[in-house]
């Protein structure tokens, strides 16, 4: 058994599956969790580095679910959160169904919030921890026919920036935000955007570089950070352009239908 421990969300594929990656690799006890059975097979991938791995399938879009989480760590103190958990969801709020929509929102930002609640008092008691969640800088731009996909990362992005400043004095335990761009994930697929302009892109970063810039970013203790310069510089101009033409630009990108000729 490690000195140390994390906890990785959604980690059977993408952002999540590379940040459990590099927590084994960094000699990390690791506990992952997904809401699919193909967390097991990912968490046997982590065990080739020698720590412990254990996972847990629960969907953490509900109260029942996180707390699922929080029990399979048998008490054990967390040192590392990486609340990477998400959902996406394409087409026109109208064209969505109730329940649909609900689960993005429970999913992003319910479930999050509720795992932070529950996570950050031990650290803040003992003014240790570090935790690393998965913003977008989808939460920067209005966004058409992903709308409360992007609303829903907005809500984590600024959340993470008024929590942080919340908790300062707590010096010893630090939050920090991944932001990406679009990244080379199961994303797409699972929100139904593959024939849009986007879902095409072959320009999407690879996972395992944004998770690196979040990981490094989580261990020096920073605030935040931009995945890739092109996404910086998105970040940076979408604080200086309307509203009405950033979300013209997103109806270009994720309008169902875009991606094709």
């Amino acid at each position: 058994m490690a000195d140390k421990f994390a906890i990785i969300t959604g980690a059977s594929t993408g952002i999540g599956f590379e940040l459990a990656s590099l927590a084994a690799q960094d000699g990390y006890d690791i506990l992952v969790v997904a809401n699919e059975p193909l967390i097991d097979a990912a968490a046997d991938d982590f065990k080739q580095f020698g720590t412990e791995v254990r996972s847990v399938e629960a969907d953490l879009s509900t109260l029942e679910g996180v707390d699922a989480l929080l029990a399979a760590t048998n008490g054990r103190q967390i040192d590392v959160l990486c609340a990477n958990a998400g959902k996406g969801l394409g087409h026109g709020f109208l064209d969505q169904s109730v329940d649909d929509w609900r689960r993005v929102i429970d999913t992003n930002i319910t479930g999050t919030l509720y795992l932070l609640h529950k996570v950050l008092p031990a650290m803040v008691a003992r003014n240790d921890g570090k935790v690393l969640v998965t913003g977008s800088i989808a939460g920067y731009i209005p966004g058409s026919f992903q709308a409360v996909y992007n609303s829903s990362k907005s809500f984590i992005d600024y959340f993470t920036d008024a929590i942080r400043n919340e908790l300062k004095e707590a010096d010893g335990v630090t939050i920090t935000t991944l932001k990406p761009g679009p990244v080379d994930t199961e994303f797409f697929a699972s929100a139904d955007m593959l024939d849009t302009s986007v879902g095409q892109s072959e320009s999407k970063s690879d996972p395992a570089k944004v998770a690196r810039d979040g990981w490094e970013a989580m261990k020096k203790g920073e605030a935040s950070i931009f995945s890739g310069l092109k996404t910086k510089i998105q970040g940076v101009l979408a604080n200086v352009t309307p509203a009405s033409v950033l979300a013209e630009q997103h109806r270009s990108m994720a309008e169902p239908g875009s991606g094709k000729e």
